[in-house]
């Protein structure tokens, strides 16, 4: 018989370095069924890809000056995204739901204007937002005993994890790559303030540069919880340990 159901749009969205990428394809590997119904939405992108990345794959790779061009027409929607460009293709995005379930793993910025956006009205959304801090750690972190700059601990936090990730995949920094590590963990407590807007919020300290998901036979950890509490989402049910943010957590 065929499938006559609606069909939703999945986003998936956290700050640089947070473990969403992993957790893609963690699911891919463990819940293969789950993700096969997913078919990914690719973005256009200014920036270079990164070791392994394939253009028409994780991105489409074009100048920067592509990418503003796309801004002419009501086709695409254009975001500054941490200093690069990328674009989404609405067009290709409701051609997808026509037959699939559509999955967004990303950034919150695009994350949000996926929800936002008046183009999109009318399409049903599942949205789950990573967070490398949980709601317990912060309102701890926020308790005026602490003395703690909360934006200044985040930045700390997804620096050393992009440092790691980077180190990973590079043997020697540049600056650049020094300057946009700086950048991503600058952006990551902004981001986390969009949380609130999401459907539900997973808590996960293993970000991409851990060894929890790749270095078993199974993921482990937080990664390992990370992605039953995401596979159980998408199959309808809400773990005990996933969140949901107020909008005033993150001050």
């Amino acid at each position: 018989m065929k499938d006559t159901a609606a069909k939703r749009l999945v986003i998936l969205s956290g700050p640089s370095c947070v473990g969403k990428s992993p957790l893609d394809k963690a699911l891919g590997k463990f819940c293969p069924e789950l993700r096969k119904g997913l078919r990914k939405l690719v973005l256009h992108n200014s920036r270079a890809p990164r070791p392994g990345e394939v253009d028409g794959v994780d991105y489409h790779f074009r100048r920067r000056s592509q990418i503003e061009a796309l801004r002419a027409g009501p086709r695409f929607a254009v975001l500054d995204v941490r200093g690069d460009l990328q674009a989404l293709d609405l067009e290709d995005l409701r051609s997808l739901l026509g037959s699939s379930n559509a999955f967004f793993e990303g950034n919150p910025f695009v994350g949000r204007a996926l929800q936002t956006h008046p183009r999109l009205a009318g399409i049903e959304r599942l949205s789950v937002f990573l967070s490398p801090l949980s709601k317990e750690e912060i309102l701890y972190l926020r308790a005026p005993e602490r003395n703690v700059l909360l934006p200044s601990l985040v930045a700390d936090v997804m620096r050393r994890k992009l440092l790691r990730r980077t180190r990973r995949q590079k043997l020697e920094l540049s600056l650049q790559d020094l300057e946009n590590i700086e950048t991503r963990a600058s952006s990551a407590y902004v981001e986390l303030k969009e949380a609130w807007h999401f459907d539900y919020v997973i808590p996960n300290h293993d970000g991409e540069d851990s060894d929890n998901w790749e270095a078993f036979y199974c993921p482990l950890g937080d990664a390992r919880r990370a992605l039953n509490a995401f596979a159980a989402i998408l199959e309808g049910i809400v773990p005990p340990d996933v969140e949901k943010w107020e909008e005033d957590l993150i001050p």
